[in-house]
């Protein structure tokens, strides 16, 4: 049996079509579920874990398997949760006839395989627990009585899985060599740069294009690890029959969502740096017509979140402030970025920019049309609100599948995106400055800008008077 998932090729499980619509199985009388108009709207916690559990003659919708495996650890972590469906998954096949067992086991053993396949490929780092492992052999010895090919495709399914959480452990290690190394900062960035000592990104690439297509490498780079469970473990419990709270939930296992976020402040803080770093007013004015042009062909990229995070670095205030370099700029181009990115109306125009980035993505006929990399903190926001905005329990008891379905679809979209390769050349050393090269604190970039131009008022003269006294203090200790 072929491995399978849920987001093969430009397959999605929750297009406008198939979003809530499949049938109910037989054994929709296991448990206690509601639909309406032939989709699924609330079930008890014990009907939708039986809901998962295949059969001989019965396999879960794909769009319930990814929406369940998601969002049930709104209720339960996922270990739990395996040990139920495997639990059930030999239960319901015993009969105390071994030899009917068997024959039970190897009808039912390709399914129990796909079931475990789509839940390994699309959500692996569940699998971190040692204890998932575990049920993993042992659901592996059970079949292997039954079905040896199913055995061979479980074993090929659990090499898929290693591979796949080593990949994870190499990229979590190589953030922090990254990270390390951008903390080891210059005693003085500033000092260096009146030396000439200290490159800056123009020293690296002029040409906007090329940087705009490796803060792609590096967006597209990150997003490929970061799980869609991440979203729904990012809320914490709010789950008002469990009183206990969830232990799984409550460690808040979001390490590479948050590194993502770290990357979009990083970038800001490196073009605010690069825009205050040089001591003459033309070299940051080109600073400035550089990033935005950078910005642009991220726009036309479809790289939203660096996008976003270039202009919310050249809005930072010891950047606004520099008005005389800012008069050396023809502000067109910045001004209609901007408007792009207006967050009045809830973001409606980037919204319908991502619109038109997905429509495109959809019917592209080359990778580079496929990217669509969306400003990542609205999304985190988007579907954090979508989950405090409904009850995740109906007053029933029920598990309001509704909300179920809608978180699903967002997060199925990120899928999507995630797994588009990056269609460009890599150029390591801009890659390497631009993830390691050192930038300003905050109070390093107003102090740098109070130096470019001069305090304007009483209030920025106080500011630049205790900032250098601060940072004084911080060199000496």
């Amino acid at each position: 049996m072929p491995p399978t998932t849920p987001y093969a090729g430009k397959f999605s499980p929750y297009n406008n079509d198939n979003l809530h619509k499949y049938h109910q199985p037989m054994e929709a009388s296991y448990g206690d579920m509601c639909y309406h108009d032939n989709s699924l709207v609330s079930g008890s916690l014990e009907a939708l874990i039986q809901h998962l559990v295949p059969t001989v003659d019965y396999y879960p919708d794909r769009s319930y398997v990814f929406t369940f495996l998601l969002s049930s650890r709104l209720f339960l972590n996922p270990y739990e949760l395996m040990s139920r469906v495997c639990h059930l998954c030999v239960e319901q096949h015993r009969s105390g006839d071994l030899l009917l067992d068997k024959i039970r086991i190897r009808d039912v053993a390709p399914k129990i395989v796909q079931l475990l396949t789509e839940w390994t490929e699309t959500f692996p780092y569940d699998f971190r627990d040692e204890r998932m492992m575990r049920c993993l052999k042992e659901m592996s010895h059970h079949l292997a009585r039954g079905d040896e090919y199913s055995w061979r495709a479980m074993q090929q399914m659990t090499q898929r899985l290693i591979r796949r959480l080593a990949a994870l452990g190499q990229y979590e290690e190589a953030i922090a060599t990254l990270n390390a190394s951008a903390a080891e900062r210059p005693a003085a960035l500033k000092t260096k740069q009146h030396n000439g000592q200290r490159s800056d990104v123009l020293s690296i690439s002029d040409d906007a294009f090329i940087l705009a297509q490796q803060l792609t490498h590096i967006e597209l780079d990150r997003l490929s690890f970061i799980g869609p469970e991440e979203f729904i473990q990012a809320f914490g419990v709010k789950d008002p029959l469990d009183n206990h709270k969830v232990e799984f939930l409550r460690k808040r296992k979001t390490t590479n969502l948050e590194a993502y976020v770290a990357w979009f402040n990083r970038l800001s803080y490196l073009v605010a740096t690069e825009i205050c770093m040089p001591v003459k007013k033309k070299h940051r004015a080109r600073a400035l017509e550089f990033f935005i042009d950078v910005a642009r062909e991220c726009f036309n990229i479809g790289n939203f979140n660096s996008l976003m995070a270039i202009i919310t670095g050249m809005n930072m205030s010891p950047v606004s402030r520099l008005k005389k370099t800012w008069s050396k700029v023809n502000t067109d181009k910045f001004d209609i970025l901007e408007h792009q990115m207006d967050p009045s109306s809830n973001f409606s125009n980037y919204r319908t920019a991502l619109r038109g980035a997905t429509q495109r993505s959809i019917t592209a006929h080359s990778n580079q049309e496929k990217i669509v990399i969306p400003f990542f903190s609205l999304l985190i926001k988007d579907i954090y609100f979508l989950n405090e905005g409904c009850a995740s329990r109906l007053s029933n008891g029920h598990v309001n599948f509704e909300k179920l379905w809608d978180l699903a679809k967002q997060v199925s979209e990120f899928l999507v995106w995630r797994q588009v390769t990056c269609p460009f050349e890599r150029d390591r050393k801009i890659l390497q400055y631009l993830v390691t090269t050192p930038v300003f604190t905050e109070d390093e970039l107003h102090l740098a800008s109070y130096e470019s131009e001069g305090p304007e008022n009483h209030m920025e003269k106080d500011s630049r008077r205790s900032l250098r006294s601060s940072l004084l203090h911080r060199e000496h200790r």
